[in-house]
C-alpha cells in the first residue's frame, strides 16, 4: 500500500479479529458474528455516524465469506450502474450462500426510483444488499427495501477505544512507527474527532507530519493540534467531515439563542449545496428536543418547514429554512420533554415490565372483569374540571415525578397547575 494513501486506509482492518469496536454485533458471540461465521447473512443496512466502520464491516463480510464484492456510492451512481451489477451477478450464476454482496455507500442518498431498481435483485436472492448510512433508514430507506433487510446500529467509540486506536497507529503503522511521536496531551485529538476513528486517525497523521520538520521527536499537544487542524481547515463538503461540524454548530448556535450565528452557519450549508431536508429536518428534531412545552407553535413550524422544503426545493426554499432557523433560534428554550422521555426509558430499563394496576387494565371480557379489571376506574370527564386525582402509575413507582417543566413563562403556568390539581403528590 502506497505511504501516501492516509492513515485510517493503512490501518484498515481486514479480518474480524482486527476489527475495532462494535462488540455488540461481532464481539464473541454475538448476532452478526454468528451469522457471518455460519455463512449465512441477510441483506443489511448499517446505521451509524460517520467513521465507525460501516464500510470496513462491509468489506470484512465479503473477505470472510469468500463473496464477490461490488461497492458503489450512492453519491456518484444510478439506476445504470446498480443494474450494471445486477447483471453481472445474474451472469454469474451466483446464488444463495454463494451470490454476490453489494455494498451502497450513503444509500439513503438514492432516490424512490434508485432504491426500487434494487427490490427484485435482494427478493429473488441474486445480490445480498449491504447498504451504509448516517440517516435514520425509516426515513430514508424505502419501505419495502428496508422490510427485506436488517437493521444494524453502529455506534460512536468511546475514549477508551479511541486512545487505544492512537496506540496501535503509533505502534503498527508503517509510517508513524517510524517516527518518535510522544503523546503528550490526546483531550484536543479526542475532542475533535467526535467518536470518528477516521477523523481521529487523519487528524493524527496531519498533525504529526505538520510537526516533524527533522525533530528527533515529534511532541503532540493540545495546543498543538487546534493549531494544525485550525491552518488545515477544509471548505464545507457535504460528504465530508466539516459536514457535521458545521450541522453541529448550527444547533448550538439555535440552542444558544443567536440567530446570527445561526443563520451564518445555515448560509454555509446552503452555499455547500447541502440537501434541504437535511437541515430542515435537523430542525424538526431541535424543534421537540431544546424548545418542546416552551414553545409547542416550534414544532409546527419546523414541520411546515420540512414539507415546504421538501415540495419547493433550492432556490427558493434557502428563505424557508431561513425563517425556520431564526424562529427556532429565538424561541424560548426547554428540554424537558427530551429529559422526560430519556430518563423515564432509563428508569423502564432498570424496573422492567412492572404490572399495570387493574384499575387501568382493558377488560373486554367477562373474565377479565371479574378478575377486576378496569374496576374502580374513574373516568375523568365525569368530574369537575375534566379531572379527578388518581393513581395512575404502577405501585412501584407511586409518586415519581418523571416531566420536570422547564423555566419558561408556558413551562411555569402548566407547573401552577400540575401543583393545584396533584397538590403535593408529585412535588410541583
Amino acid at each position: 500500500m502506497s505511504i501516501s494513501t492516509p492513515l485510517a486506509e493503512r490501518l484498515r482492518p481486514k479480518t474480524l479479529n482486527d476489527y475495532f469496536g462494535q462488540n455488540h454485533l461481532v464481539g464473541e458471540g454475538a448476532v452478526l458474528r454468528r451469522a457471518i461465521e455460519a455463512g449465512v447473512i441477510p441483506s443489511i443496512i448499517f446505521w451509524g455516524p460517520p467513521g465507525v466502520g460501516k464500510t470496513t464491516l462491509a468489506n470484512i463480510i465479503a473477505n470472510s465469506m469468500k463473496r464477490p464484492f461490488y461497492t458503489l456510492s450512492a453519491i456518484n451512481s444510478g439506476v445504470k450502474d446498480v443494474r450494471e451489477v445486477i447483471a453481472k451477478a445474474e451472469k454469474q450464476g451466483f446464488f444463495g450462500t454463494n451470490n454476490p454482496i453489494l455494498f451502497i455507500d450513503e444509500i439513503h442518498r438514492f432516490s424512490k426510483s434508485q432504491q426500487d431498481s434494487l427490490l427484485g435483485a435482494v427478493e429473488k436472492g441474486t445480490i445480498t444488499l449491504i447498504g451504509a448510512t448516517t440517516e435514520n433508514p425509516s426515513f430514508e430507506v424505502i419501505s419495502a427495501l428496508l422490510s427485506r433487510c436488517q437493521v444494524y446500529v453502529l455506534e460512536s467509540f468511546d475514549k477508551n477505544q479511541l486512545e487505544k486506536l492512537i496506540e496501535k497507529a503509533l505502534k503498527e503503522d508503517e509510517v508513524l512507527s517510524k517516527l518518535k511521536v510522544k503523546i503528550k496531551e490526546n483531550e484536543a485529538l479526542l475532542r475533535l474527532s467526535g467518536g470518528d476513528a477516521r477523523k481521529l486517525l487523519n487528524t493524527l497523521e496531519i498533525v504529526a507530519g505538520s510537526l516533524q520538520n527533522g525533530n528527533k521527536t515529534i511532541e503532540i499537544t493540545d495546543q498543538k493540534v487546534v493549531d494544525v487542524v485550525q491552518q488545515n481547515m477544509a471548505r464545507y463538503d457535504k460528504t465530508g467531515e466539516q459536514h457535521y461540524d458545521i450541522v453541529s454548530a448550527f444547533i448550538k448556535s439555535m440552542r444558544g439563542s443567536d440567530p446570527n450565528a445561526a443563520v451564518y452557519y445555515l448560509a454555509r450549508m446552503v452555499e455547500g449545496g447541502e440537501d434541504p431536508k437535511f437541515i430542515a429536518r435537523r430542525m424538526l428534531i431541535f424543534a421537540s428536543e431544546d424548545i418542546g412545552l416552551a414553545n409547542p407553535t416550534a414544532l409546527v413550524i419546523a414541520n411546515t418547514c420540512f414539507e415546504a422544503v421538501a415540495k419547493i426545493g433550492y432556490p427558493e426554499c434557502d428563505i424557508i429554512l431561513s425563517q425556520a432557523a431564526l424562529y427556532l433560534a429565538t424561541s424560548p428554550k426547554s428540554n424537558s420533554a427530551y429529559a422526560a422521555i430519556r430518563n423515564t426509558r432509563k428508569l423502564v430499563r432498570e424496573t422492567g415490565d412492572l404490572p399495570v394496576p387493574l384499575h387501568l387494565r382493558n377488560a373486554p371480557t367477562k373474565l377479565m372483569k371479574e378478575l377486576s379489571y378496569g374496576k374502580d376506574y374513574h373516568y375523568a370527564h365525569s368530574y369537575e374540571g375534566n379531572f379527578v386525582e388518581d393513581e395512575y402509575l404502577p405501585e412501584e413507582l407511586k409518586g415519581k415525578a418523571l416531566y420536570n417543566p422547564g423555566q419558561n413563562q408556558k413551562e411555569q403556568a402548566i407547573s401552577d397547575k400540575l401543583r393545584q390539581q396533584w397538590k403535593g403528590k408529585y412535588g410541583y
